[in-house]
């Protein structure tokens, strides 16, 4: 059963989904057999071919696999004719991650991994055969470093440090060491922060200022000037609630008035 699979989105453009396990076509076979999901690089470029350098998508998420068969798939990939542009959206381990080298963008989930480490194989014989092992490693490494210098444009050392190291790296470490361009869906959240910097908040100041210019006409309007104050004094011998004015401006409560304006002008005095 492979693991990839050819398609066109809502835009029409063509998609490639990686999402198995990657091997060598002498194993097809047995997969097909067991029904596990995989991919191997001469089926694949039998599939790429079909596209006729069309720019393609591809998608991966694969624990990765045999390092041969995914320089096969990253070579395929190479030679394509269209732009091609890479996105993880669960995991490149291993050999996967040498296949998303090929992507002239490398854009990744943001829950999504990469796994870069040195390669590993089993070996059987006396000393020589795993003295020999050791040497066709330490090459298989050179070749491999060779596929991530050309991507990132680090140097051998800092690469094989990275290797050694077994780096497991989620999107901001993978951008930051130069094995990815970018996170998906920033976009997004920048354009609706945009657009709320855009649309609602000019909308709600200038919500707060009008209701900041109602407040200050309502408080202007509330404020009695001195005149009107002598305008509304009570004349001698009537009771201020009498005067229908007060009422209105001292909303109906039992003030005296005129005891308050004396009261001010003698402090004034004093």
């Amino acid at each position: 059963m492979r693991f990839w699979n050819v398609s066109k989105n809502e835009a029409g453009e063509s998609e490639v989904r990686i999402s198995g396990e990657i091997i060598d076509d002498e194993w097809v076979w047995l997969y097909n057999w067991y029904g596990i999901p995989y991919a191997a690089p001469n089926k694949f470029r039998k599939a790429l071919s079909e596209l006729n350098g069309q720019d393609i998508t591809v998608w991966i998420d694969s624990p990765g696999g045999d390092v041969f068969a995914g320089i096969g798939i990253y070579t395929a990939l190479m030679e394509h004719r269209g732009n091609v542009t890479v996105k993880i959206d669960g995991k490149a381990f291993s050999a996967a991650s040498i296949i998303a080298m090929a992507g002239g963008e490398i854009l990744m989930s943001p829950g999504s991994m990469m796994l870069v480490h040195n390669p590993w194989t089993y070996a059987e014989g006396e000393a020589k055969d795993m003295r020999h092992a050791a040497d066709i490693l330490d090459e298989v490494k050179e070749a491999i470093m060779n596929v991530y210098e050309l991507r990132t444009g680090r140097t051998r050392e800092e690469i094989s440090a990275i290797m050694d190291e077994e780096t497991p790296m989620a999107p901001k470490r993978a951008i930051e060491e130069e094995f990815a361009d970018g996170m998906l869906y920033t976009e997004e959240v920048e354009a609706v922060k945009n657009h709320f910097m855009s649309t609602y908040r000019p909308a709600i100041m200038n919500s707060f200022n009008k209701s900041l210019e109602m407040a200050l006409e309502i408080k202007e309007k509330q404020k009695v000037e001195p005149e009107e104050i002598k305008e509304l004094e009570p004349k001698e011998g009537k009771d201020p609630e009498e005067n229908p004015a007060l009422n209105r401006v001292f909303d109906k409560r039992r003030i005296n008035v005129r005891s308050k304006i004396q009261n001010r002008r003698k402090k004034a005095h004093e």
